[in-house]
């Protein structure tokens, strides 16, 4: 459940510092911290705090000692940047509660918030982009997390309340690149045109980040979103509108995995004509798709989901000792990512995740041929399940 703005604020408390636990499971095990990528110098693995929301944990791990040793580990292995929003729930309060205990090993300039604005529901109905709810939900995601400024502000979503421009909400929409351009509005020459209210809302909400920024208590701005076409038509506006500054950052989620990866693709259009100076990707198991059970409630027609089904069953039938379908997922994400000097947001719960994840992370970087070939061959046999329906992307909103 999102806390609304004008409501009083859950308060989440933790025992003193030397009363929780730090044992060997919150060591890193010896290796090679997560290195930095991008202009931004962020880690390869942010710290995706989406996991501190009701979404995917109740409260009895919310209100456990559980989060702040996550945390803690994380930032122990270099995790060094965390990824929340407004409409997370307790997200913020969880984080920023972790993150003020552990001031006195991690103080504020060591790591990197990054947060999201305007969206407060599941519905277009809930999203709020005028200049002064902007504001107001910055200003209480900073007395949430604890801090006088925010590395990042990204728009949360920004399809839900741009002006539609598409010829199809679902599908494959690599068309958009070349014989689609002009029914995306992206034709070159288009760049600058408002085509309804909601792109106007769309500017007028980034100016007031802009200036924010200008104030000193925002240091880069973005936008967040699922379908690429529109991400790079808001994108392409933004640039093209007085004062002519592009995009900080720009996060992509569920277009970097088995069954989508045409973010690498979309990638030099963002660059060269966007100019976007930032980007990342989030989402290495397409939102729980890529995994044995995947959420009743994911928005993928029966036709994706049989694909991931039947990649999980050539996962077993392959029994690579590198892991089930969500390892296979995230070493074909990271490596993807790394190629491209891009981050990646994971959802971490749990120190054994985050161990996990840096696992599987280093295998990558720092792994013998022999191993890596091996892995790419259990890899091609899974993506194989979902040629069909590689690419495709469901409708958001």
């Amino acid at each position: 459940m999102v806390v609304a703005l004008d409501s009083p604020q859950p308060v989440y408390t933790l025992p003193p510092l030397d009363d929780i636990p730090d044992t060997e499971e919150d060591k890193p095990r010896p290796g090679l911290a997560v290195k930095e990528t991008g202009l931004l110098h962020l880690p390869e693995i942010i710290f995706g705090a989406a996991s501190f929301s009701y979404q995917y944990n109740g409260d009895d791990h919310l209100t456990s000692t559980t989060p702040i040793r996550t945390v803690r580990l994380a930032l122990r292995y270099g995790i060094k940047a965390f990824d929340t929003s407004a409409f997370y729930g307790p997200s913020e309060i969880v984080l920023g509660t972790a993150l003020k205990t552990l001031e006195p090993e991690f103080p504020r300039s060591s790591y990197r918030l990054m947060t999201k604005c305007g969206r407060f529901g599941p519905t277009a109905a809930h999203f709020d982009y005028s200049p002064q709810t902007i504001r107001a939900s910055v200003r209480r995601s900073l007395e949430r997390l604890h801090t006088n400024y925010l590395d990042t502000v990204y728009l949360h979503d920004v399809e839900f309340v741009c002006s539609h421009v598409q010829p199809r909400s679902s599908g494959n929409h690599m068309l958009a690149l070349s014989s689609e351009k002009s029914e995306y509005g992206l034709l070159e020459g288009q760049e600058a045109k408002v085509w309804g209210p909601g792109d106007q809302i769309i500017l007028d909400a980034i100016a007031e980040l802009r200036k924010m920024k200008e104030e000193g208590i925002v240091k880069h701005v973005g936008i967040t979103g699922y379908p690429l076409p529109v991400l790079l038509r808001i994108a392409l506006l933004i640039f093209h509108t007085p004062p002519f500054e592009p995009l900080d950052v720009l996060l992509s989620y569920s277009h970097l995995n088995l069954q989508n990866d045409t973010f690498t693709t979309f990638l030099p259009h963002f660059r060269d004509r966007a100019r976007v100076s930032q980007f990342v990707t989030a989402s290495p198991i397409n939102m729980g798709l890529l995994t044995p059970s995947p959420p009743q409630w994911h928005p993928a027609p029966p036709i994706v989901r049989d694909a991931a089904r039947k990649a999980h069953e050539t996962c077993l039938e392959e029994s690579w000792p590198g892991g089930g379908l969500p390892n296979v997922a995230l070493g074909f994400a990271y490596r993807k990512a790394h190629e491209q000097d891009l981050p990646t947001v994971v959802g971490l719960s749990n120190p054994g995740e985050v161990h996990d994840n840096v696992k599987i992370w280093r295998e990558l970087v720092q792994g013998s041929a022999e191993t890596l070939k091996d892995g790419m061959v259990v890899e091609d046999r899974i993506l194989s399940a979902f040629q069909e329906v590689q690419g495709w992307s469901w409708a958001s909103p």
